[in-house]
């Protein structure tokens, strides 16, 4: 008796005085300040990280091209969840409780669908730009245009922004799940999908991803093809006598690797979370919690790595991040720097 009592007595609560409180899991001071550490650092370079890569495309005229513009969109979209989303997930993942408000709780889930949508939409549309500018790079410039860049945005982060406010903010996620204690004590911030919805939002994720995985395994094919192709004639010119085309057909290819990855490094850290809400909407929902964090940190962490990738692939990203943290970007003409200078020799 005395033991049973003890027990209960040293159970935690994430609002000690509230009837319908969810369970508080503490960790220990050592691996909470870890996670602390870790998760933050997350957040400042989802933050910092697509910060740089915004304003690098908006501040140098270089950089303004269609594909740009939907690249610098998907950046925000990044940055946003670095400023809005993880640092308020940082504390519920290590305190195991949701201190924000119900109010905020839902905006909190609408804000990570919208940008996760709109991410996923923009990687479409980019997937679509590159696969022109790769198969047809002379007639590109009039066929991708700023117009067409800019209604691929509207229609992406509009339909997110309605699908996600649609769905979470009026709670129509829940109808038919409210009696699981789980996902209704207090102190929790959870968002589960019922079996209609999740079928939809599995479908959204799903044919945009099929698309782009289509589309980019057609664009690495005639990539290839062009590459044997510019070999098989090297012979016969040197390359300093290089056409234009071809030059022009090695950036757009270049650029194409570089999208291709960040659109696999996306699809690599939302497959599993997506895959899981498909599965614990049918199976009454029986994901641990430590593995449902694990999951969604995955897709958390995504938002810090395309700056990342850029660096790695671009010359000019890494040029025009050198200028922007030295200072040098507020300098007059600073704007007109040509960032390609040395690229075609890289290429």
């Amino acid at each position: 008796m005395v033991n049973n009592f003890s027990q209960a007595e040293a159970v935690e609560l994430c609002y000690e005085n509230m009837n319908g409180s969810c369970i508080k899991t503490p960790y220990s001071p050592g691996p909470r300040a870890i996670l602390y550490a870790v998760l933050g650092f997350g957040a400042v370079l989802a933050v910092f990280g697509n910060l740089l890569v915004m304003i690098a495309i908006l501040h140098f005229k270089q950089l303004h091209t269609p594909t740009n513009f939907l690249i610098v969109l998907l950046a925000c979209a990044d940055f946003l969840v670095g400023v809005t989303v993880m640092p308020f997930s940082t504390v519920r993942s290590v305190e195991s409780c949701w201190y924000f408000g119900d109010s905020y709780c839902k905006f909190h889930t609408c804000f990570n669908t919208s940008f996760c949508f709109a991410s996923l939409f923009h990687l479409c549309c980019i997937s679509v730009d590159r696969y022109i500018a790769v198969t047809d790079p002379l007639t590109y410039p009039t066929k991708f245009t700023v117009s067409v860049s800019g209604i691929c945005i509207v229609l992406s982060w509009f339909f997110s922004v309605t699908y996600s406010f649609l769905i979470f903010y009026t709670g129509a996620n829940k109808e038919g799940i409210e009696e699981l204690v789980a996902l209704t004590c207090v102190g929790g911030c959870q968002a589960p999908l019922n079996q209609n919805w999740v079928l939809l939002c599995f479908l959204l994720f799903f044919l945009p991803t099929v698309a782009m995985v289509f589309i980019y395994s057609k664009l690495f094919l005639v990539a290839k093809h062009q590459a044997r192709k510019i070999e098989s004639t090297a012979s016969q010119a040197q390359s300093s006598s290089e056409s234009y085309k071809e030059r022009v057909a090695k950036r757009e290819r270049k650029a194409a690797k570089t999208l291709g990855i960040a659109m696999a490094a996306f699809l690599v850290s939302w497959l599993p979370y997506i895959i899981d809400a498909v599965i614990d909407a049918y199976m009454n929902f029986i994901t641990p919690p430590y593995v449902y964090e694990i999951l969604v940190w995955c897709v958390y962490y995504n938002s810090a790595t395309n700056p990342f990738i850029y660096a790695f692939f671009y010359p000019w990203f890494r040029k025009a991040m050198k200028l922007i943290v030295s200072g040098k970007v507020l300098r007059s003409d600073s704007s007109t720097t040509n960032l390609f200078s040395e690229e075609v020799e890289t290429d």
